[in-house]
């Protein structure tokens, strides 16, 4: 396939050796060797064994070999960049143990959806740094559940250093695949995302070729807007359904079926240099729930130039094809190596997975 300039650099840099202070470029054959070129992204971190987005799920999912470490961005009141799935936290913090915080919920309008809870742009830094996560799907996750209380909110900033600190340590680029959350609502907000991204990655020498970085994003005014701005790789990230919502608030009657078509496609090509998809809009389950026959979202994606990383890849039962399950208890563990080799035979270039370890190995085993 033929990639852009923006990728070139990094599209072979898992098989690469740590550099001094910044996340390294890539450098094929060299020692550190972990992975082929295909992409594994720590969801979150290792959210399957972690509570998401803390510093310990993200070093968890480098040690367990991850090419790429994932944090999704929103902001503080105080516009500092921290790490956390939605704006909203009540269901990944402690903040409604906080008497002290009682008065900040709020019913708010997020992406068109009346939302309640507690919002990081109703905070200081300082206030959420005393805030603890908690497991976001304890039901699902029990065992995480033991880690609830013990981590902090994380700055984009301390994800950086993070991943610069564990790159030298391990002796191989660590990346980092950071997400914008919901532009137009911080937008509304007057608390933009994109300046402060921006302003991260040049001030940590990340925006330039070769850069082990990936932007994405849902929507797509803002993905055009960066890639003026930036000279790292920048993703499209699409869903099985609705439409991206800078769409909705323009009146552009796009959905996200719409951009994974083979026109669609080429658009993205004009300003990214590859698409996130949902994994059911790769190979969609038929109607006994099993993996069906693959779309052509693969081939048009790489006829167009682009890489094609499908989300989420996670073990339990609850999360996977039929064929793959265990049993009929949705939070035991199936057969996700069998998920993963079959959308590898699908022809992707990557993926998002919340069990890194189950990634590497299947990968090592189909080498």
């Amino acid at each position: 396939m033929k990639l852009s300039s923006r990728w070139l650099p990094v599209a072979a840099s898992a098989l690469a050796v740590a550099a001094a202070v910044v996340v390294p470029s890539a450098s094929p054959g060299v020692a550190g060797e972990k992975h082929d070129d295909f992409v594994i992204v720590g969801h979150r971190g290792a959210s399957g064994y972690r509570p998401e987005h803390t510093l310990a799920s993200y070093e968890l999912a480098a040690r367990m070999g991850a090419d790429y470490i994932e944090p999704d961005l929103v902001t503080t009141k105080d516009h500092v960049l921290v790490t956390r799935h939605e704006p909203e936290i009540s269901g990944t913090t402690d903040v409604a143990n906080h008497p002290e915080f009682k008065d900040r919920k709020k019913t708010k309008m997020l992406d068109g959806v009346a939302t309640t809870g507690w919002f990081t742009e109703d905070f200081t830094l300082a206030e959420l740094k005393t805030l603890r996560a908690v497991e976001r799907i304890p039901a699902v996750r029990q065992h995480n559940t033991v880690f609830n209380g013990r981590y902090q909110i994380p700055t984009f900033q301390e994800v950086i250093d993070l991943s610069k600190r564990l790159s030298k340590e391990l002796g191989r680029p660590i990346g980092i695949y950071p997400e914008t959350k919901h532009p137009t609502y911080f937008r509304a907000e007057g608390l933009p995302l994109e300046p402060l991204l921006v302003k991260a990655l040049n001030q940590n020498g990340l925006n330039r070729p070769g850069a082990k970085v990936f932007v994405q994003s849902f929507e797509v005014a803002n993905l055009k807007a960066l890639h003026k701005e930036l000279r790292v790789p920048l993703v499209q990230l699409t869903s099985a359904s609705g439409a991206p919502y800078d769409f909705v608030v323009s009146g552009d009657k796009r959905t996200y079926a719409d951009i994974v078509s083979a026109a669609g496609l080429r658009e993205v090509a004009t300003y990214a240099d590859g698409v996130g998809p949902s994994k059911d809009q790769v190979i969609p389950l038929d109607a006994t729930g099993k993996l069906g026959t693959p779309t052509a979202l693969v081939s048009d994606a790489h006829k167009a130039g682009l890489v094609v990383h499908p989300y989420t890849f996670r073990v339990e039962n609850t999360f996977l094809p039929a064929e793959f399950d265990s049993s009929a208890v949705p939070s035991d563990s199936g057969n996700l190596f069998g998920e993963i080799a079959a959308y590898r035979r699908a022809g992707i270039d990557g993926l998002f997975t919340d069990n890194t370890d189950i990634a590497v190995a299947e990968e090592k085993e189909a080498r």
